[in-house]
């Protein structure tokens, strides 16, 4: 059909045109009254006349262009007023004719992208391993053979998780009554998971981390649990449909590991009863907002006296890698403390047996992922309930996911498989091309900052500072390319293809270590480690590093192409550039200084107005009821992530109108008879074309921090007058409210 599409384009382009333009023409053609194509808006609402160049001199015709138009037309439904649903006329078509595959739970721009980047890394790490390979590639490569060789896999069956377990004690509510109490306490668990690559945070989490109010240094941080089910669910006990489904879950898999079912169902509820109550004594994301709140340094000798209930040194000691050591003195960071004082509470009235069945609990859960079908077959049904996903992907894809480090567990080699990719398949003009328009937003930025009346000389002097030491990494860092790099990084790591699950966890240990082992050195913010995961559909703001990063994975297809005008990809990757950008003065970016510092630089009556026009944005949004659910957004979950797309797509709009006045207009796209600026809307708009199922929409609604797709194009939109200046939208209409909402 597409292919049928572009010939017919090309054939009525060519009848009309002496000489097709280029994108290189800066000429421009004599405006049209009434131009061609107007029905392409209903209601009458037409492009500005004296702003559209006649079709016969100025229509760009190179395979970019019409591969860039076919894709614009599948998406668009043009019977939709732009004016009263812009998400719809720019997306309707998708919408209609998608359908979401039975192995997915969206399909949108990412997961495209994505789905082209895992045939890439699999052609990559399918490979035999030569013999004089670096090891970094040769480990990508066991990893893959390992998670592939499934006849090996049902061979060893359920044995690697039961031969760990029973080094571990063994699950209670398998073991029965032969399970050893006296000799079980939960911290001597947290110990032992540490070791064998398990997580250490399903009762309390630990980490090391840069310190929020000394970025040159890092800290010890402890934080509330992390449950197996997110919060949002847990608290609503168990007549909850989710959480029902969970307990069936916990129930069916303990019994296929061997489990009595009686005595499952009468165990893990008690133990699920724990888990609610984790969830229920911690803080929600609504009051996780403030970094101010989080930040509670003491010793270690006043975490002592307030919470007796851990003898903190020995603990802290015994996570920590060889060679590193706290004493009493050392300062830690308790990011909850009232989490603390009910944990200690919360143990002493638990059942130890309870404890113990719920921490075994979470590391056979993990395991499952790296076990048998007959496992897998269970815990695809309980992903039937939370995310809609009907089968499981294809094997191979699950692989390459799980081996760049993109699958829903987090473990893998990113930095070994983006090596790979970013040598074979990254095209270097990105770079530059995309650097280009960082500094172009960037300065539409500063532009606003300088001009907004709201905002004091004091804070806005430290407002442009922040802005203009941002640092920028695109693509991936050169480390990438120095073999012997590669090597010194995971010189200590090894992987056997024939141990899957036993693999999975050395990594597991590997990271662990190469986190904690940064404890006593000091901060590089431009470490090529932390930036290395260059084969990934995403973007990055960091707070702490102040830093926006922009892997090699997103800078191509919708995104980013060098072949189609630049309004396309102004209205995409800039789209995403300019919000990561934002997110730097957004609710919590700006609580960060420009050297990443949590400290309040924002002078008493600027952060008055500030919240009041981040008021604005969060009820806004949290007056937006999703059609597919039912349910409200909500405005306060979302709102770092609304103020980045509304100062995102404005910030982006700006800089190409500079880039077109410097450069000249750009012709259009075959059978899009836009103006260069509507097209910037169209491509802005169609970037977050998605479809989602129900149940992963309820999901992403009630834990995520980013509104639906529908909602990332119309909030912003609507609040932008240009854009209803660009369609002539009267005022009053569902594009063009009277009342909008703007931070930047």
């Amino acid at each position: 059909a597409v292919a049928a599409l572009i010939i017919g384009l090309v054939m009525v382009i060519l009848s009309n045109s002496r000489t097709p333009a280029t994108l290189n023409e800066k000429s421009t053609a004599e405006a049209l009254e009434g131009p061609p194509g107007q029905h392409l808006f209903p209601n009458n609402v037409s492009p500005h006349p004296n702003e559209v160049k006649d079709n016969r001199e100025k229509v760009c015709l190179t395979p970019g262009c019409i591969h860039a138009a076919s894709k614009v037309l599948d998406a668009m439904d043009t019977s939709v007023d732009p004016c009263d649903d812009f998400y719809h006329f720019a997306c309707g078509s998708f919408l209609k004719n998608q359908n979401i595959p039975d192995e997915k739970v969206t399909v949108n721009t990412f997961s495209v992208i994505g789905d082209k980047l895992q045939e890439q890394i699999r052609a990559l790490v399918s490979e035999e391993p030569r013999e004089d390979e670096p090891k970094p590639f040769k480990l990508a490569k066991y990893l893959y053979k390992a998670c592939m060789n499934k006849t090996l896999i049902e061979e060893r069956g359920i044995k690697p998780i039961v031969t760990i377990s029973e080094s571990l004690g063994g699950w209670p509510v398998i073991k029965g009554n032969s399970w050893d109490e006296a000799g079980w306490t939960w911290q001597q668990s947290v110990r032992d998971f540490r070791k064998n690559g398990f997580s250490m945070d399903y009762i309390l989490d630990f980490s090391v981390g840069i310190d929020l109010k000394n970025s040159t240094k890092r800290t010890i941080d402890l934080d509330q649990s992390t449950t197996g089910l997110s919060r949002e669910y847990l608290i609503k006990g168990l007549e909850d449909k989710i959480v029902q489904a969970y307990y069936a879950y916990m129930v069916d898999m303990a019994v296929l590991y061997g489990a009595d079912r009686d005595r499952a169902e009468i165990e893990l509820k008690e133990s699920l009863q724990f888990e609610m109550d984790l969830a229920n004594i911690s803080l929600p994301n609504e009051k996780r907002r403030n970094s101010s709140a989080l930040y509670n340094p003491m010793t270690v000798a006043q975490l002592q006296t307030k919470y007796p209930y851990v003898q903190w040194v020995e603990y802290i000691n015994v996570l920590l890698p060889e060679g590193l050591s706290i004493d009493e003195n050392e300062v830690v960071v308790v990011s909850v403390p009232s989490f603390f004082e009910e944990l200690g509470k919360l143990i002493e009235r638990t059942p130890k047996r309870a404890i113990a069945n719920y921490v075994m609990w979470r590391i056979h859960a993990f395991a499952t992922f790296f076990l048998t079908e007959e496992l897998r077959k269970r815990q695809l049904q309980y992903s039937t309930v939370l995310s809609g996903k009907q089968e499981q992907e294809p094997r191979w894809k699950e692989c390459v996911d799980i081996t760049s480090g993109s699958g829903d567990v987090d473990v893998g080699l990113p930095i070994s498989a983006g090596a790979l990719y970013v040598r074979r398949h990254f095209q270097e003009n990105a770079k530059s091309n995309a650097l280009e328009m960082v500094n172009g937003i960037r300065k539409e930025f500063e532009k606003i900052l300088k001009e907004v009346p709201w905002m004091d000389d004091e804070t806005r002097k430290s407002a442009l500072n922040k802005l203009r030491t941002m640092a920028t990494h695109i693509g991936y860092p050169d480390e990438i390319m120095d073999n012997k790099k590669l090597e010194d990084y995971y010189q200590a790591l090894d992987i056997d293809p024939e141990k899957y699950l036993e693999s999975v966890l050395k990594m597991s240990v590997f990271g662990t270590n190469y986190s904690f082992n940064k404890l006593r050195k000091p901060v590089n913010k431009t470490d090529w480690v932390s930036h290395a995961r260059p084969a990934v559909v995403n973007a990055y703001y960091s707070s702490i590093e102040n830093s926006i990063q922009f892997p090699a994975g997103i800078l191509q297809g919708q995104f980013f192409s060098a072949d189609r005008p630049k309004y396309m990809n102004y209205g995409a990757i800039g789209y995403v550039i300019g919000h990561e950008i934002t997110h730097g003065f957004d609710d919590q970016g700006r609580q960060f200084d420009l050297n990443g510092n949590l400290i309040d630089w924002w002078r008493e009556d600027t952060k008055t107005a500030y919240l009041a026009k981040a008021r604005c944005i969060i009820e806004q949004y949290g007056n937006y009821t999703d059609s597919l659910t039912g349910l409200k957004l909500n405005g306060i979950n979302t709102q770092g992530e609304n103020i980045a797309d509304n100062g995102g797509i404005k910030e982006s709009y700006l800089a190409y109108k500079r880039w077109s006045l410097k450069n000249g207009p750009e012709p259009q796209l075959p059978g899009l008879n836009f103006t260069p600026e509507q097209m910037f809307w169209m491509s802005a708009a169609q970037t977050w074309c998605s479809k989602y199922r129900p149940e992963t929409m309820k999901m992403r609604i009630t834990t995520g921090v980013h509104s639906p797709a529908e909602f990332r194009v119309l909030g912003p939109i609507s609040n932008m007058k240009d854009f209803a200046k660009d369609f002539n939208c009267p005022e009053g209409t569902p594009m063009n409210p009277v009342h909008k909402c703007e931070v930047w």
